[in-house]
């Protein structure tokens, strides 16, 4: 029996933190071997906002050796970066031509982004959303892992898909219609510096986020610094102690302990005993993943191999489905 497949992926715009790694990738690789999974850098995505020329491609292969160092495994997943796939960007201005554009001016990342960069937004950040219904359904993803914040983004997905399939499939469903695979712990990961803010790799202060090559030395500042409250004793799920429900999330993920053991073992804790262990716990996490890194990363030659082939197993996915779309539109063809 053919396996529901999974598409997502990461940009590739700095270091990844472990809001990345435990709200995505590592879920990834907790279940991969029940899918047929396709993991991109999203590299075209990394534009939407001011970028470095100079670092675009050292970021985008740093990206995907995390992806294998983080535990993807090649006999389940299929890794490649979006860009070199040209199918994306051409069915992202095919579906721009059917999607409304109040669809797009009401997205909340674009109203809060936009905010931030006032009069020089590109349009590529209003159509970011667009390209992503593109990315997920050029290889007939069944389900997408998401976060909460991009929920909305998987929705127009599907609404484009309603749209194109009743407007041009003539009884047919040409595109399909994802599901958003959201897993409940540590879905959203917070800021260090405020347990109310998702924790973000555009945040200007580094002290928000643990990165996951960050050294340890920089792992015990950063934990150490952290804003915690002066309640006494560390519970879940208090909401007047966002950053208590954010640091006992990150030790019980990290950990790999259920929640109602960190909770007995973390009650009576206080704040500087439960600091050291978050920063051993997190460091011995991060360990195995930094060696790995930088095992693939000093071999380039391995590097390229795969995510060559990983274009080329992706481009015979998304040139078929870009076919498809062309065809019910009413393209001629190549022949």
């Amino acid at each position: 029996m053919t396996k529901p497949r999974i598409l997502s992926g990461v940009q590739p715009t700095g270091n990844l933190h472990l809001g990345n790694y435990l709200g995505a990738i590592r879920n990834w690789v907790e279940m991969q071997s029940q899918y047929d999974n396709y993991f991109c850098v999203v590299d075209l995505h990394a534009i939407t906002v001011p970028h470095n020329p100079a670092t675009l491609a050292q970021n985008t292969h740093a990206i995907a050796a995390l992806y294998l160092a983080c535990g993807i495994d090649l006999q389940y997943s299929t890794i490649f970066v979006q860009s070199h796939v040209s199918a994306h960007a051409e069915l992202a201005w095919l579906l721009n031509c059917i999607t409304p554009m109040n669809w797009l001016t009401d997205m909340i990342q674009f109203k809060e982004k936009a905010l931030k960069q006032g009069e020089n937004v590109g349009v590529g950040l209003l159509d970011y959303p667009v390209l992503m219904a593109a990315d997920i359904l050029l290889y007939k993803a069944d389900k997408v892992p998401v976060g909460e914040d991009q929920k909305q983004h998987l929705e127009l997905t599907r609404d484009i898909v309603d749209r194109f399939n009743h407007q041009f499939g003539k009884g047919e469903k040409i595109l399909k219609s994802p599901q958003p695979l959201i897993r409940k712990e540590g879905a959203r990961i917070m800021s260090l510096t405020d347990g109310t803010k998702k924790m973000s790799k555009s945040d200007p202060s580094e002290q928000s986020r643990i990165n996951i090559l960050d050294s340890p030395e920089d792992i015990t500042k950063k934990i150490r610094k952290c804003k915690t409250d002066t309640t006494p004793g560390l519970t879940f799920d208090d909401p007047e102690r966002p950053e208590c429900q954010n640091l006992l999330t990150l030790y019980m993920l990290l950990s790999g302990k259920a929640k109602d053991e960190v909770a007995a073992e973390c009650a009576d804790m206080r704040w500087g005993d439960f600091k050291k262990l978050l920063t051993e716990t997190t460091i011995n996490a991060l360990q195995p993943i930094q060696d790995k890194y930088h095992e693939i990363m000093a071999d380039k030659s391995y590097l390229e191999s795969i995510l060559r082939e990983g274009r080329q197993k992706a481009e015979l996915v998304a040139q078929q489905t870009l076919k498809d779309v062309k065809t019910a539109l009413g393209y001629s063809l190549p022949l």
